[in-house]
């Protein structure tokens, strides 16, 4: 086993703040279904106020909690991995150890139409990614061939980071 120095720490952000209105939407929709379930007359078609009920509530609570995981992520570099958290309570969360990194790349523009939105995304061709605003991010390229990409402020200084890492643990 190889045994390098713990080099710099390296820790960054992204936040994106229109995640908000998607938040508030949701909160609307749960709102809503609230409303109706509480105020409205029962005893005239059930079914399609329990759908609607229904459909408020769980519309509600995907875009409450769905953009509230993504309003921000959080990466942290250290000797050993890269540690990515999302939203407040930082799941989903993904560590990467740095020996299973071939390599590291700044990517200075990254959209979420290129991945289909916000969020933990997967595309085939594109592998893994954690999007929560356009801009830069940066983009590992695992052992086993895969990518996984994240949007993060600063992220020219953590390819540095851990192609420093990754130096260290060749030697």
């Amino acid at each position: 086993m190889t045994v390098h120095p713990p080099g710099p720490l390296w820790t960054g952000r992204a936040s994106n703040r229109a995640q908000w209105l998607l938040a508030g939407a949701g909160a609307a929709c749960l709102a809503l279904g609230i409303e109706l379930a509480v105020d409205y007359a029962w005893d005239a078609g059930i079914v399609a106020l329990l759908m609607a009920v229904i459909g408020c509530l769980a519309a509600g609570l995907l875009m409450l909690f769905g953009t509230v995981a993504f309003v921000h992520v959080s990466v942290t570099i250290d000797s050993e991995a890269v540690e990515v958290r999302c939203g407040h309570v930082g799941l989903p969360r993904r560590t990467i150890r740095l020996a299973e990194v071939r390599s590291a790349e700044y990517v200075p523009r990254i959209t979420p139409q290129h991945w289909g939105g916000w969020g933990y995304r997967w595309r085939p061709e594109r592998g893994t990614a954690v999007i929560v605003r356009r801009g830069e991010g940066l983009q590992l390229r695992l052992g086993d061939g895969k990518l996984f990409t994240v949007t993060v402020d600063d992220a020219e200084s953590a390819v540095l980071v851990i192609r420093a890492h990754l130096r260290a643990l060749a030697h």
